[in-house]
């Protein structure tokens, strides 16, 4: 499996923009896909965005035009560049890399958009 560290949550206004990154170590050639999750108090986790391992993105409805994923195989790092930020995009933002017989997750960061 791999180990995540997920930075760059933080406070920001709504119409705002903040940056994640997910640096991944471990077995990281053995990634298919990796992503970035969301959970709202009293909400179920739910996908953001993810990549393939071949740059392929898929994106939540509610994201798009708005979110973009990108991964940096050099640097085994996730980004995901978040615009146009809403309240209601508040959440714990998790990283998530797996393959058919693993998943494995980061710590979580916070991001709060304030109206």
């Amino acid at each position: 499996q791999v180990q995540l560290v997920e930075s760059g949550g933080g406070l920001v206004q709504a119409g705002g923009s903040l940056r994640l990154s997910c640096a991944a170590s471990g077995s990281i050639f053995s990634i298919s896909v990796m992503g970035w999750y969301r959970q709202a108090p009293g909400k179920q986790r739910e996908l953001v965005a993810s990549i393939t391992k071949g740059g392929s993105p898929n994106y939540a409805d509610s994201v798009k035009g708005r979110f973009t994923i990108s991964r940096d195989n050099a640097k085994n790092t996730v980004y995901l560049q978040m615009n146009s930020l809403k309240a209601e995009d508040t959440a714990v933002y998790y990283c998530n890399a797996k393959n058919s017989w693993w998943s494995s997750w980061g710590q979580g960061t916070q991001v709060t958009v304030s109206s």
